[in-house]
């Protein structure tokens, strides 16, 4: 009996494969070993990144927000300190976005806690 072996399925793993190497450098697009390895360390890469990502943007608000606020001579942990007492529930990314876009807004806000 002879041996099976499902080649349309390897064939279109493999294709798909290649698929997803599109864009790379060198041997990295066309030959599937070195392929293989460089989609799954992109894929590792994006999976580490989609969190790494919500810890990136949290810092760029923080900064953002401590800038802001030491204008008005208070630091950030005790403006969001005053904040929380005072039960304005305004999270960092809207803050931030204040503090960029709308300073007026940012001071009322400021005046309010102090």
């Amino acid at each position: 009996m002879p041996r099976s072996v499902n080649v349309v399925a390897a064939r279109n793993r493999r294709r798909k494969v290649l698929k997803m190497a599109k864009g790379q450098f060198g041997r990295r697009k066309n030959v599937w070993t070195v392929a293989k390895n460089a989609v799954e360390k992109g894929l590792v890469y994006a999976y580490r990144d989609r969190k790494a990502k919500k810890a990136n943007f949290r810092q760029l608000w923080i900064a953002r927000i401590n800038a802001a606020a030491r204008i008005y001579g208070m630091s950030y942990s005790v403006f969001m300190g005053k904040i929380h007492a005072k039960g304005i529930e305004l999270n960092r990314k809207a803050l931030a976005d204040l503090a960029m876009n709308n300073p007026e807004a940012f001071k009322a806000i400021v005046n309010a806690v102090k």
